[in-house]
């Protein structure tokens, strides 16, 4: 079928990934870090100018990389707000990250629709800080006359895809991407506008959903411009996700996935219903402590690394000697508990050993996932195997606990440039629909990921019966927070 790619336009960087149509092996690849100025303290600025995207994209594309590429695939960073004037100019920087200075404009949102429930209703999803609709709430308060000249609402993929076409008249998205606004609804597969206005203050044009295997447009050159979609659509598209399969993500904070055939309605909001790249759905669970609870404990207990606090875990045994850690050193999202802190329970002379309160952090952190995954679970979502995500997948302490802990076969694939790749296998389908050669409902079927493969075994029942340990803890120290 030729040759394709997908890019990635991160948070920090451009990955440039160009691939065989027909199997998805990986002939080349680039790479180009964003321009950082602006930043404060070495961090990441919540505003950037989105021409760092494109600066970052053409370095990353350098040297012919995409030399004889027919078809391009975007993926980029989810939850930023690029917005427009009439003239298809940027009215302020675009909005990104988890932008903490929105929390209150997300409560007061929360309260102007009726609660979190009637939120989860019309959309699936309930406003945080990070959310665009919140950012437009954020932008009518606090610039309100940037607000009144944004005319058009772009997310990072949505722009990319536009400029690399050449700035059309016509301006597309994707139902992945849509499905994180906070004004479209995953269920109905509609915006709903009135929300746009109930943030920002009016009306503004919004991109076109476009179908999974639909083409953008065509650059002058020739090339195929597929939909395009978030990093997490394009990451699951990459993995090669299917029913069945989950994906438990081990960052700072946790996050667990899913494949589904339908939108879930959440009144709780713990639930949040995301589409995906294929045309179905990808129900998302968050967690607030996940890496973090280990690294607090590595600190606690003076180790350099996770690896350190990993091999002395690996020193105690499966229940860590009674020892249970309720992770929830931030609060809590899964269950819904914003203002508490953890708990260390089972303190015993025995137990108050170092490699005991490590296991119990290792523990802790993948029984508080587990509780996310029954809440996927009790709403009909099948698990079969699960995808475990991030450096920390590869601790011998969380392989270790991980398949009997979550009752399921775990999957780590290799490191890999996951969304990049499953921005190319979109931009394959949209080749292969355009030429004929494939269906529109059903994507190339490209290699799997590379991956280790752990069963629960034998170990499925100390497993559980640890899991239970830490429920039992759970329901004493909060009654009633946890509803699966």
């Amino acid at each position: 079928m030729g040759i394709v790619a997908g890019l990635d336009s991160s948070p920090d960087f451009t990955r440039i990934v160009v691939c065989d149509g027909d199997t998805g092996a990986v002939l080349r690849h680039g790479y180009a870090p964003h321009p950082t100025e602006g930043a404060e303290g070495g961090g990441r600025p919540s505003d950037v100018d989105p021409q760092a995207w494109l600066l970052s994209l053409g370095e990353a594309a350098v040297g012919g990389l995409l030399e004889g590429v027919q078809a391009i695939g975007v993926s980029a960073q989810q939850n930023a707000v690029v917005p427009l004037d009439s003239q298809g100019n940027t009215v302020r920087p675009a909005m990104v990250g988890g932008d903490r200075r929105a929390q209150v404009a997300a409560a007061d949102l929360i309260d102007a629709l009726g609660g979190r429930g009637a939120w989860a209703q019309a959309v699936g999803c309930v406003p945080q800080a990070g959310h665009p609709v919140t950012k437009l709430r954020w932008l009518a308060k606090n610039e309100p006359e940037a607000a009144a000249r944004t005319t058009v609402l772009l997310q990072a993929h949505d722009w990319l895809v536009w400029q690399l076409l050449g700035r059309p008249v016509r301006r597309t998205t994707d139902r992945g991407g849509a499905s994180g606004t906070g004004y479209w609804s995953a269920a109905t597969g509609g915006y709903r506008p009135d929300l746009v206005e109930l943030a920002l203050g009016h009306q503004a044009m919004l991109p076109q959903v476009i179908g999974p295997s639909d083409a953008a447009g065509t650059t002058p050159e020739g090339l195929l411009i597929s939909a395009g979609t978030g990093e997490t659509m394009a990451a699951a598209f990459g993995l090669g996700l299917g029913f069945g399969d989950a994906v438990v993500s081990l960052g700072a904070s946790g996050s667990v996935m899913a494949v589904h055939p339908e939108a879930l309605v959440d009144p709780t909001g713990m639930i949040t219903s995301l589409a995906d790249a294929t045309g179905m759905h990808l129900p998302v669970v968050t967690t607030l402590n996940a890496v973090r609870t280990l690294r607090g404990t590595a600190e606690l207990l003076g180790l350099p690394d996770l690896e350190s606090l990993s091999d002395l875990a690996m020193k105690s045994t499966p229940g860590s000697h009674g020892l249970v850690l309720l992770p929830y050193l931030e609060g809590e999202r899964t269950p819904s508990l914003p203002h508490t802190a953890g708990t260390l329970a089972g303190l015993r002379r025995e137990s108050m050993r170092p490699e005991h309160l490590a296991r119990a952090a290792f523990e802790g952190m993948l029984c508080g996932l587990a509780d996310a995954l029954d809440v996927l679970r009790g709403r009909g979502v099948e698990v079969r195997r699960i995808f475990l995500l991030g450096a920390a997948a590869e601790l011998p302490a969380v392989q270790s606990a991980a398949p009997a802990l979550f009752g399921a076969q775990v999957v780590v694939p290799q490191p890999a440039d996951y969304a990049a790749i499953g921005a190319a296998r979109q931009a394959a389908w949209a080749l292969g629909v355009s030429q004929g050669t494939l269906d529109p409902r059903t994507p190339p079927a490209w290699q799997g990921a590379v991956a280790q493969v752990l069963e629960p075994g034998e170990e499925l029942a100390v497993g559980q019966a640890v899991r239970q340990q830490f429920v039992s803890v759970r329901e004493q120290t909060h009654p009633g927070a946890f509803r699966p």
